[in-house]
């Protein structure tokens, strides 16, 4: 159990740093991130709005119970993260996405880690790391 704690918490600080780092943009609602949406043919309104989304994702990722919920933020960004490669992808180069695809592979990693150590804890496993 204290490797897949582990492992749970390393992927999971890891997925939300990186979100959090694209949130903060969005909700500052910075020229680089407005001429990104810009780019890739979005609207810029839609910029606070997924920023915040963002926002919440993590924060839904990391506060502790609430499984549910949990489940909806990392259905959420990984929407959102798989949604901007997809958008990127068709107006820029692969050099420029491809890096990307890193980024839901370490929340596929987080949310995998998250239902082994839940199914740990059904069975009566202690958590502690």
């Amino acid at each position: 159990m204290k490797t897949i704690n582990i492992l749970y918490w390393a992927f999971t600080g890891l997925f939300a740093f990186f979100m959090l780092g694209s949130a903060i943009p969005d909700i500052l609602i910075m020229p680089m991130a407005v001429e990104g949406f810009k780019g890739i043919g979005f609207p810029a309104h839609l910029v606070p709005f997924l920023g915040w989304a963002k926002l919440l994702g993590v924060i839904g990722i990391l506060v502790p119970g609430y499984p549910r919920s949990k489940e909806w933020a990392y259905a959420g960004l990984m929407y959102d993260i798989i949604g901007a490669i997809y958008a990127v992808a068709f107006v820029k180069p692969i050099s420029t996405w491809m890096p990307m695809l890193l980024i839901p592979a370490i929340g596929a990693a987080s949310y995998s880690y998250y239902v082994k150590r839940q199914q740990a804890l059904a069975t009566g496993a202690s958590v502690a790391a």
